[in-house]
């Protein structure tokens, strides 16, 4: 009977390789011998005519190879693939290490964290941008209010008909100031000092007014017109010019004078008026009470931030003139005078606001010898009809 030919054999999912294999018998003439494996294969069937009888176990030698996978196989890997696939989107995506290793108390990665630190920044940058631009403006803007632009007035003395001495005075710093001289013999002398940022010529009307009746001096304060100087100081170093002036003059035989004083000029009479006795007289037209009120009035529209401005511009005056000129105060001024005071103001004016001649007033309001004048219209620099008249009576009463 002959030898039954082996048939290819599948393993069982129960063999440690979860592939499919193949078995297959090697032939004798391989010269690699493989791994005996025993295998016990159950015997063919057989005809029923023929005896059974038992097939001793046969050692065979045999190859694994790889085969295709099953059906089984397929179908498990696929109902695998479709479980993941319909899973919940959390579930199916792999743990996020870098949230798992920041998720205690020390977050690298926190987005809400990194945008206030950007706010912050940028709010800081913002800032010192705006500290920088409002330092710079407040220099800019005491730059141009002890240099302005000067005022150059079309006038001069021969217009008028006048003849006059053209003088310099020297101040306590060294500034030339220049002066034109209308000698009267006899005359009581009279200081003529112009405004903001005007010069002498401004005055000459009045000057020509006054001149058959008194000796005038018209004076360019410093920085302005023909006098020297680097810058005004509005009123600080000015009414130490105005006592040299008084000094030249002494020297001429005037022991006494009176003072007219335009805006600027006004306000700078009356403080030399509390310092000099020998100015028996102050005519003040438009005065500024006090310059630190003054730079909050003009610096309103910053709102708050006129206090803080101001601030700055005390000390680029500490800075550059070694002095707060912002203390300058006519109104403290005015109510330690014992000599008459003729103040002119109009409710009109556009640049000194007339809260300050009503200050004023109320400072000169023991000295019974004063005298307001207040206009319901005019702007500023606008004299009243009559005015040079009324001036000069002023100062023929108190001057001598």
């Amino acid at each position: 009977m002959a030898r039954p030919t082996p048939m290819a054999r599948v393993l069982s999912k129960n063999t440690v390789s979860p592939s499919a294999i193949a078995v297959t018998i090697d032939s004798p003439s391989n010269s690699h011998p493989l791994a005996e494996i025993a295998v016990n294969t159950p015997a063919p069937a057989v005809a029923s005519t023929q005896a059974m009888r038992s097939t001793p176990p046969i050692v065979e030698r045999i190859a694994l190879t790889p085969t295709e996978p099953s059906s089984d196989m397929r179908e498990r890997a696929r109902r695998l693939v479709t479980a993941h696939a319909t899973a919940e989107p959390r579930a199916a995506r792999a743990p996020n290490v870098v949230s798992s290793i920041t998720s205690g108390s020390y977050p690298l990665d926190n987005p809400g964290g990194a945008r206030r630190r950007s706010y912050t920044v940028r709010f800081l940058v913002y800032g010192a941008v705006f500290a920088l631009a409002f330092v710079a403006f407040s220099l800019v803007s005491f730059w141009l209010a002890v240099r302005p632009p000067r005022l150059a007035i079309p006038q001069a003395p021969g217009d008028y008909g006048l003849k006059v001495e053209t003088v310099t005075i020297s101040a306590d710093d060294g500034v030339r100031l220049a002066a034109w001289l209308l000698p009267r013999a006899g005359a009581p002398a009279l200081v003529l000092l112009h405004g903001y940022p005007a010069e002498k010529a401004d005055l000459l009307p009045i000057a020509a007014a006054l001149s058959p009746r008194f000796t005038v001096l018209l004076l360019d304060q410093r920085y302005f017109g023909e006098s020297g100087g680097h810058a005004t100081t509005i009123g600080f170093r000015e009414r130490g010019d105005l006592r040299r002036v008084i000094d030249f003059l002494g020297s001429r035989g005037f022991k006494e004078v009176g003072v007219f004083g335009l805006s600027l000029g006004g306000a700078v009479a009356l403080l030399a008026a509390a310092e000099d006795p020998r100015i028996r007289a102050v005519a003040a037209y438009a005065p500024f009470a006090d310059l630190r009120l003054l730079g909050y009035e003009l610096y309103g529209w910053l709102w708050y931030l006129k206090y803080p401005f101001v601030g700055l511009l005390r000390g680029w005056s500490l800075l550059f003139f070694s002095h707060d000129i912002t203390t300058v105060s006519p109104e403290r001024a005015a109510a330690a005078l014992s000599v008459p005071v003729l103040l002119v103001a109009s409710r009109q004016d556009e640049q000194i606001p007339f809260a300050h001649a009503e200050r004023l007033q109320r400072a000169l309001a023991r000295d019974t010898r004063s005298e307001f004048v207040f206009m319901d219209r005019g702007r500023h620099g606008e004299l009243p009809r009559g005015f040079e008249a009324s001036l000069a009576r002023f100062f023929l009463l108190y001057v001598r």
